[in-house]
């Protein structure tokens, strides 16, 4: 039975390939990316340089695909910010008790409030775009991702049962399959564009700048000259990184840094709070910033130095 999956498998992942979106195997069965987690990242073979995401090994490369998923019956999962993607995620209520909160009573699940979105917003539920059921019965509405913006992930800010999975984030793609329940293609389409509306309500404010490099000096009492201009240098490759750079660009910089927090020439505190500002005034979210900058240190010794 194993081996018959593999097939159909492998045809779904090349499938979301072709439409120019990069895949990642997902456990057999499972929701959950395969291979190990950042917590328990040995630090060797793709992760040398620092532990990879999902997102930043999902491929395009059909013969990487092919190897892939000819090895195990993996599900598909889609890395929605590479592939261009905003997928609007519309659930259900996991049991009897779980009910709409005040501001959405009446709602029966994630699809009634889009609707409702969608009619505040003064505009048609916008159903002419790529969609799957999934496995529980909700649906995934596929959009391109607008020009010029990078929108990340949500989980419920928009309403009750309404997700979003865009940069940061990712889906398990059509054909995968859990228990009895699959994914399933209900609307054969190409991604309609993100509505503007839409993207106006899932776009953030822009994360504050950090401290001017000048006044590290004046902040940092206990700091080293020597120290002071480390620090300036890695905020500064941080602050100048390119998109698809940047989260390596802190793991990086924590690193570097590691050593002089082992060395009492800066604090964990002091470093992490900087990196925390230059990570997301480049565009990184504050999750990110924080599990690059937490493998930085660890890798670097800093924490185990900070602990002991």
């Amino acid at each position: 039975m194993t081996h018959d999956r593999k097939a159909p498998l492998l045809s779904a992942a090349l499938a979301a390939a072709e439409r120019g979106w990069p895949v990642f195997p997902i456990r057999p069965g499972d929701k959950r990316p395969a291979g190990h987690p950042e917590r328990t990242c040995p630090g060797t073979g793709r992760c040398t340089d620092g532990h990879r995401t999902p997102e930043q090994r999902a491929t395009l490369e059909a013969d990487s695909i092919r190897v892939c998923w000819g090895s195990a019956p993996y599900n598909v999962g889609i890395a929605t910010g590479p592939a261009g993607l905003v997928v609007v995620d519309l659930d259900l209520p996991k049991d009897a008790d779980d009910t709409a909160p005040s501001q959405w009573a009446g709602m029966a699940d994630g699809l009634d409030v889009f609707a409702a979105l969608c009619e505040r917003a003064g505009v048609r539920l916008p159903t002419e775009t790529y969609t799957v059921r999934t496995r529980r019965g909700g649906q995934h509405l596929y959009f391109t991702a607008p020009e010029g913006k990078t929108l990340r992930s949500t989980g419920g800010s928009l309403g009750w049962k309404v997700d979003t999975r865009a940069w940061g984030g990712y889906v398990v793609g059509a054909g995968s399959l859990i228990g009895t329940g699959g994914y399933e293609v209900i609307h054969e389409a190409p991604a309609a564009p993100l509505p503007a509306w839409l993207s106006d309500l899932l776009a953030t404010p822009p994360a504050p700048a950090p401290m001017p490099l000048s006044e590290l000096s004046a902040r940092m009492r206990n700091a080293t000259a020597y120290s002071t201009t480390a620090l300036r240098g890695e905020l500064e490759k941080v602050l100048s990184a390119r998109e698809g750079g940047r989260n390596r660009s802190v793991y990086f910089a924590a690193y570097a840094l590691a050593r002089l927090i082992r060395t009492e020439d800066l604090t964990e505190a002091t470093v992490t709070s900087e990196l925390m500002s230059a990570g997301q005034s480049a565009g990184l979210s504050a999750s990110e910033c924080r599990t690059a900058i937490r493998s930085g240190l660890v890798r670097g010794g800093a924490r185990e130095a900070s602990a002991a």
